[in-house]
């Protein structure tokens, strides 16, 4: 996109109601309507991975529809995050069902495409498997990244029936292959059983930390999220969401459940607590609908999708106009 060039937004919503029309993210424009975009949302409808509940090939299309009701203005963030920059719906990755490793294969491709292009990727899943292939691609053009992992699950398991790629070992998996930064790695909102101690053991090889589901309970999402930030630095970041992360309270529309979850509301506060990190691209996986009541998981998934973008639009920006920023951020600090 020029940098002259407004970036095209939302259909209006005077004038074509929200339930009106197909449904792209947060009714913009699609990837083919504007040549070139900035922010790609780009669905990967896969579940050939999931150990439990099948149903998340649907998720990205759940989100889209339930981000009919996204507003362009975000006031928690203080920002029209499609008037930064330009956001469009790439559509969708076509992956074989019945081939986990081409489907992996073909993730990558399409990934290194949207890429290329210089467009930072916000990936509707589709089951956690999809992580690999995306954070392969991200690694590519910046190196090692670091990683926020939000789930119930640690997900650095080996393997499933002797399976290497499934939603459970992706990360294990890009640990392997270099393409994370082991200095700045954390899973949040973990808990649950599991098959045993050794887990922990195995995962804090690989250089995760850990903030539990109890942890933010106890500590508070703004001591939570200044830990995360302080912890990624400024290193370039990709933030991975499974929605399972929440309660089923709030999101019961996932594979694999766990008691004693997030609120929507504590895992919207620490995603923009983490704003001024340097985010690269991000997804949000295991929404499965047919599991869900009322889209209560896919409209906690749209919000939260929301919210990254948001992050993601603002901070190009900023790179537009370096001065101003460092002029904002002089004024915020004098404020504090």
């Amino acid at each position: 996109m020029s940098s002259n060039a407004a970036p095209r937004g939302p259909v209006d919503s005077s004038r074509v109601p929200r339930y009106a029309g197909p449904a792209t993210f947060a009714r913009l424009p699609r990837l083919d309507e504007v040549g070139t975009t900035e922010v790609a949302v780009v669905g990967v409808p896969f579940d050939s991975g999931v150990s439990y509940r099948p149903g998340a090939r649907f998720g990205g299309n759940a989100i889209r529809e339930a981000s009919r009701l996204l507003r362009p203005y975000n006031p928690a963030q203080d920002a029209s995050p499609f008037a930064l920059a330009q956001v469009a719906d790439a559509g969708d990755i076509a992956a074989n069902p019945f081939n986990i490793n081409e489907a992996v294969e073909t993730i990558e491709a399409a990934a290194d495409d949207l890429l290329s292009t210089g467009a930072r990727l916000m990936t509707l899943g589709g089951d956690h498997t999809i992580a690999l292939p995306l954070l392969r691609s991200v690694a590519k053009k910046h190196g090692p990244v670091a990683l926020l992992h939000f789930d119930a699950h640690l997900d650095t398991w080996d393997t499933y029936f002797g399976a290497a790629y499934t939603h459970g070992t992706p990360f294990r998996r890009a640990v392997e292959e270099g393409v994370l930064d082991t200095s700045a790695l954390s899973h949040v909102g973990t808990r649950g059983p599991l098959y045993g101690k050794q887990d922990l053991t195995d995962d804090a090889k690989m250089g995760f930390g850990i903030v539990t589901s109890a942890d933010v309970m106890r500590r508070g999402v703004d001591e939570v999220a200044d830990q995360l930030r302080q912890r990624i630095g400024d290193r370039p970041l990709y933030i991975s969401i499974d929605i399972d992360v929440l309660d089923p309270a709030h999101a019961p529309g996932t594979g694999t459940p766990e008691a004693g979850g997030l609120t929507s509301r504590e895992l919207l506060e620490i995603v923009r607590g983490l704003s001024s990190c340097n985010l690269v691209s991000a997804d949000l996986v295991e929404v499965a609908p047919a599991y869900d009541h009322a889209e209560i998981t896919s409209v906690a998934a749209s919000h939260t999708a929301y919210e990254l973008t948001t992050i993601m639009t603002r901070q190009i920006a900023d790179a537009r106009n370096p001065i101003a920023d460092a002029q904002d951020r002089t004024t915020e600090a004098r404020q504090k």
